[in-house]
């Protein structure tokens, strides 16, 4: 019997595990191994006000703006609020966030789509990487927190589905992937930290983890689902065969990266006037239109008129995946 029992094992499931107080007996549940998910393949950072020279009223109107009217506004304002927070409370784990070369006390900002200012903290070009290893790190530390790898959630037990008047969940049945055996787990509390569904769709830059199970099971337990049309699609991939969509960072392009027609000519500005940094629906989106006006195959992605120096520094994990593949960037 746990007091809380966690489903899924990325930034979400362990930050919630190591929130919680040391008295509380937890299970982290995870279906492959514990760094096995979304978070450590994210590469571009986290966005918050960190500069002098922005403000939270900023990063509210930018996140309004490429919500386009869709936004819930206490949600937004509360997360951007908190953001500055948050990447202390990361700091405070550990988590090695690049920092200015000519100043160590400050943290390096880059840029990404839809904002106007350099507000993306950033550990290198694998930001999620670091993250899902320094909290890793810290949840093994702690005697609290059993942590059960290889373990698939199949349903949420519910005490309605056991006959009573009453409906709350109890606990989660589970696949032992090792054990080949389904165990039941207790619990007064449960909290499905299960991530997103695209791999629903043929191609998704999500690892194949992300196959909406948690979505399933809340639906089935009696929970309310909403905003399902929402599946982002990162605009950015290595285009190869054998690259699985390797995600390109949407760094590259907030560090001047430019989208390219095989002419060599630009496309975005017709489409937006932040260009290459309009938010990432557009850019997918005008992407998709070239391609299919075009006939093409991809576009392109050019940030070589950067020197070399300055690409191995602010991505050596994208530029030695490209390289592996035959591309220099």
């Amino acid at each position: 019997m746990y007091d809380v029992l966690i489903i899924g094992s990325g930034a979400a499931g362990l930050t919630l595990a190591l929130s919680l107080p040391d008295d509380c007996k937890i299970a982290v549940l995870s279906k492959d191994v514990l760094t096995e998910g979304s978070t450590v393949y994210a590469q571009g950072g986290i966005s918050a006000v960190l500069d002098a020279t922005d403000s939270v009223d900023s990063h509210i109107e930018d996140t309004l703006n490429a919500g386009a009217g869709l936004c819930d506004e206490a949600a937004v304002r509360f997360t951007v609020e908190n953001g500055a927070s948050s990447i202390k409370w990361l700091l405070d784990a550990g988590v090695p966030f690049t920092r200015e070369e000519n100043d160590t006390n400050r943290l390096h900002l880059t840029r990404e789509g839809g904002h106007s200012h350099r507000r993306i903290a950033h550990a290198a070009d694998a930001s999620g990487a670091a993250i899902e290893h320094t909290l890793v790190g810290q949840v093994r530390q702690r005697s609290n927190i059993t942590l059960l790898e290889h373990h698939i959630a199949v349903d949420l037990i519910t005490s309605r589905k056991l006959g009573h008047r009453s409906n709350r969940c109890i606990g989660a049945y589970v696949l032992n992937r090792k054990a080949k055996r389904i165990q039941t787990l207790q619990a007064r509390f449960t909290v499905l930290a299960t991530g997103g569904a695209s791999k629903v769709y043929l191609y998704t830059s999500n690892p194949d983890g992300a196959s909406g199970d948690g979505i399933a099971m809340a639906w089935r337990a009696g929970c309310r689902v909403a905003n399902m049309e929402f599946m982002q699609f990162h605009p950015t991939c290595l285009y190869h065969p054998q690259a699985k969509s390797s995600l390109i960072t949407e760094a590259v392009r907030g560090e001047g990266g430019r989208l390219l027609l095989p002419d060599g000519s630009r496309f975005m500005p017709r489409f937006d006037p932040r260009a290459e940094l309009a938010p990432r629906d557009i850019v997918a989106r005008a992407i998709d239109h070239e391609m299919k006006r075009l006939g093409l195959d991809c576009v392109y992605l050019d940030i070589s008129h950067k020197p070399r120096e300055f690409i191995l520094s602010h991505f050596p994990n994208v530029y030695a995946t490209c390289e592996q593949f035959g591309y220099d960037m």
